[in-house]
C-alpha cells in the first residue's frame, strides 16, 4: 500500500399540562392544591379590538394569534399567573369565555353541564359536536363504573351514548364493561381495544385536538413552530455537523467549515507495519485497527476524547485485511488475508472462536443484524453463513465474490452485498431470494454500506467514488473526485451528523472530505507520510475522524487541538503517551 514494493499489482496487495390525580375511593379527581382554578387563571378578558392587526416585518403574523399561542405556552410551561396576566393585559383571551367554562366543567366532572355548554360554543360541524359528546359521556360512563354505580352507568349508556349513533362497535364493548367491570381489553373489528378510565386532563387534550383551532388553539403550538424554524435552519445548513444541543434560539443557526474535523488531535502508534483497516464501533466507544503486521488493536475512546490502547490482539498469521463489529459492539470479527476469521471478546480481548474452511481461505466477514450469525467470503468465490459456534448454516456457491472482495449485510438484514466480479456488485435478497447487480465501468477496490442500509459507497480504481441508492430502484446518485487512487485499495466512509459527508484516504498521503449531497470537496487533510489506506468517522461524535496509512500511524482528526492537548500537574501528557502508544 504505497510501501517499498509499489510495483506489485492490485490483486497482490490486499489492503404539563394540569396536575391531577384520581381518588378511586370516591371517584373524584383532585387537582394539585398548588394550582389555581381554571376560572381564576384564564380570566375573562376585556373585549379586544384590532383582531386583524399584523406584527412583524413580513406582514404575515396576526397579533391575536401570536398572543394566544404565547399565553398557551406560558400555561403549558406551568406559568399560570403569567399566562392569566398576559390575557388580562392584552385583552386577548386564549379561549372564548364559554370555552373556559366548558374546560372547567370537564375538569370538575360536571358532565351534563359540559354537554349543554358544548352546544352553545358555536361549533358549526354537527359531527364534531356528536364526537365530543360521545367522548364526554364515555368518560362519565367509566367514572360511574369506577364508583360502582352500575345502574347509573347503564342508564348513561342506553339513554345518552347509544342515541348518538356513533361507533357501534365501541358502544358494544362499553356494554361488555357493564357485564365485567374489571375487564379492560376487549376484541374489536380493528383489533384489541383498551376500555378503561382516563384522566380528565387527557380527555381535555383529546377534545382540544377535535375542536377547530379558532375555538381551542393547539397545545404547545409555539414550541412546535419554534421546532419547525430550527428544523428549517438545519435543512438549510449545507455544512451542518454540530450537535442539536449546540443550537440556540438566540441566534440563527449556521455551520461553517470549522465544524468539519481538520486538525490532528492525536497520533496512535501501536502497529509495526502499514495500517490497512479502521472501524469505529457503532456506539463510538471503541476504534478497531488492523495492520500488515498481522495484529489488531482495540482502542478505547475516553470521555475527554482521547484514545488509549485497550487490547492488542495477536493470532493471525497473515496481514489482517478486514474488521467487523457485532451489532451490540461486544464482539469483533477479524479476517486475515486468505486465512481465517477470528471472533474476539471486546471486554477481555480473548479469542472466542476461529472460523475456517478446510483447504480454503477467508477474505472478508460481516454480521447478521441479530448478532447470532456471521457471513464470510471464501477464496472459492462462495459465501458461507455460520452460527457463533461455527456450525455452517448456509453456503451460497458460485461466482459470489472475487479474490479481493468486501462483504456487507444491510442493517435490516434483507440483503447481502459483495463484489462478484471486478466491476460488479451483487445484492442477494436473503428473504426475497432475488439477485440484483450494480455494474461499474471500472475496477471496484472496496465498498461500504450506509448505516441505514439504503446506500452503498463504491471506491473505483479510476480515482472516483460512486454513491448508489439500493433502496428500491438501484441508481447512481453522486460521484466524488479529487483524491488519488491508481494502484492500491483505499477505503472511503460515510460520516458526520446524519452521515452528511464522505471521507476517503488517498495515495497522495491526504484525507479527502466531500459534502455528500453537493459533491463539493470541502477539504484535504495533510499529515500522513504515505498512502492513506482507510478512514472511519465516529458514528457517535461527528467531530471525530480517524485515518490509517502506510506510515504505520493512525491519526485522530478533530476541531480544535487546544481541547485535547492538556497536561497534568506532573507535566505528563494526559492523552496516554506513556501507556497507550499514542502521542499528540
Amino acid at each position: 500500500m504505497g510501501g517499498a514494493e509499489d510495483d506489485e499489482p492490485l490483486s497482490k496487495r490486499v489492503k404539563v399540562s394540569f396536575g391531577e390525580s384520581a381518588d378511586r375511593s370516591n371517584g373524584t379527581f383532585l387537582r394539585d392544591p398548588a394550582t389555581f382554578p381554571l376560572s381564576d387563571l384564564m380570566v375573562r378578558p376585556l373585549e379586544f379590538q384590532g383582531d386583524d392587526e399584523i406584527v412583524g416585518r413580513k406582514g404575515i403574523v396576526k397579533k391575536v394569534e401570536l398572543v394566544q399561542i404565547i399565553a398557551e405556552a406560558l400555561y403549558s410551561l406551568g406559568y399560570k399567573k403569567a399566562g392569566a396576566q398576559l390575557e388580562e393585559e392584552s385583552g386577548i383571551p386564549l379561549h372564548p369565555s364559554l370555552v373556559n367554562l366548558f374546560m372547567q366543567q370537564i375538569l370538575d366532572g360536571r358532565w351534563d353541564e359540559s354537554i349543554a355548554t358544548l352546544h352553545k360554543i358555536g361549533l358549526v360541524d354537527e359531527k364534531i359536536v356528536k364526537l365530543a359528546s360521545f367522548m364526554i359521556l364515555e368518560q362519565k360512563f367509566f367514572e360511574l363504573l369506577d364508583r360502582e354505580k352500575v345502574m347509573d352507568a347503564l342508564k348513561t349508556l342506553r339513554t345518552e351514548i347509544a342515541p348518538l349513533c356513533i361507533n357501534s362497535d365501541r358502544v358494544r364493548n362499553l356494554s361488555l364493561c357493564i357485564l365485567s367491570p374489571s375487564q379492560q381489553v376487549v376484541s374489536g373489528e380493528s383489533g384489541p381495544e383498551i376500555m378503561k378510565i382516563k384522566l380528565r386532563t387527557k380527555l381535555l387534550e383529546e377534545l382540544q385536538g377535535l375542536f377547530p383551532t379558532t375555538v381551542m388553539p393547539p397545545e404547545k403550538r409555539l414550541i412546535h413552530l419554534v421546532e419547525q424554524g430550527l428544523e428549517f435552519q438545519l435543512g438549510s445548513c449545507s455544512l451542518h455537523n454540530s450537535l442539536i444541543n449546540d443550537m440556540s434560539l438566540l441566534t440563527d443557526h449556521h455551520c461553517g467549515i470549522d465544524q468539519i474535523p481538520s486538525q490532528t488531535l492525536q497520533i496512535l502508534e501501536g502497529h509495526k507495519d502499514e495500517v490497512w483497516f479502521l472501524e469505529f464501533s457503532h456506539n463510538g466507544k471503541y476504534l478497531a485497527s488492523s495492520s500488515a503486521d498481522c495484529s489488531v488493536i482495540i482502542w478505547e475512546v475516553k470521555l475527554d476524547g482521547r484514545l488509549c490502547l485497550k487490547h492488542k490482539v495477536l493470532g493471525h498469521e497473515e496481514p489482517v485485511c478486514f474488521i467487523s463489529w457485532s451489532p451490540d459492539d461486544s464482539k469483533l470479527l477479524t479476517c486475515g488475508v486468505e486465512e481465517v476469521v477470528r471472533l474476539w471478546d471486546v471486554d477481555s480481548g480473548e479469542c472466542r472462536h476461529l472460523y475456517e474452511k478446510n483447504g480454503l481461505g477467508l477474505i472478508s466477514c460481516g454480521w447478521a443484524p441479530d448478532g447470532e450469525r456471521i457471513f464470510c467470503a471464501v477464496t472459492d468465490k462462495s459465501i458461507s453463513m455460520w452460527d457463533l459456534e461455527g456450525k455452517e448454516l448456509q453456503c451460497w456457491k458460485g461466482h459470489r465474490v472475487t479474490k479481493i472482495a468486501d462483504l456487507g449485510i444491510t442493517s435490516d438484514g434483507k440483503h447481502m452485498v459483495s463484489v462478484c466480479k471486478d466491476n460488479v456488485i451483487l445484492l442477494v435478497g436473503l428473504e426475497s431470494k432475488t439477485e440484483q447487480i450494480i455494474l461499474e465501468d471500472e475496477v471496484i477496490t472496496s465498498f461500504v454500506l450506509s448505516a441505514d442500509g439504503r446506500y452503498i459507497l463504491i471506491s473505483l480504481l479510476n480515482q472516483e467514488i460512486h454513491l448508489w441508492s439500493i433502496d428500491g430502484i438501484i441508481k447512481l446518485l453522486h460521484i466524488y473526485k479529487g483524491h488519488k487512487q491508481k494502484r492500491f485499495i483505499v477505503r472511503p466512509c460515510f460520516g458526520g451528523l446524519r452521515q452528511a459527508f464522505i471521507a476517503s484516504g488517498s495515495e497522495d498521503s491526504q484525507v479527502y472530505i466531500w459534502h455528500r449531497c453537493s459533491q463539493q470537496l470541502l477539504g484535504k487533510l495533510a499529515g500522513h507520510a504515505g498512502t492513506v489506506n482507510c478512514v472511519s468517522w465516529n458514528p457517535a461524535n461527528p467531530h471525530m475522524l480517524a485515518s490509517g496509512g502506510d506510515d504505520r500511524t493512525i491519526r485522530i482528526w478533530g476541531l480544535n487541538p487546544a481541547n485535547v492537548m492538556k497536561h497534568n500537574d506532573e507535566g505528563a501528557v494526559s492523552n496516554g503517551v506513556n501507556d497507550c502508544n499514542c502521542r499528540t
